[in-house]
């Protein structure tokens, strides 16, 4: 399972805004659909379980892990 940062690193490389910091990153990126994906990563250094890690790239970022280890 990733890390808290490589899911930073994705946003990150995968041109997310990040629109606000507090004790987490909350990203956006606008789909060219007009869609909204939304994301919020931890500031913590651990690894993100099994079944969080599957809601987070299903339902939030909405891409496969292939395509997310192509951009870590």
């Amino acid at each position: 399972m990733p890390k808290w940062k490589e899911l930073k690193r994705f946003c990150d490389r995968d041109n997310w805004e990040c629109y606000k910091v507090t004790d987490h990153y909350f990203y956006r990126k606008i789909l060219p659909d007009g869609n909204i994906l939304y994301t919020k990563v931890s500031k913590g250094s651990g690894e993100i379980g099994y079944h969080m890690w599957k809601e987070i790239l299903n339902r939030q970022l909405k891409v496969t892990q292939e395509y997310f280890n192509s951009k870590i």
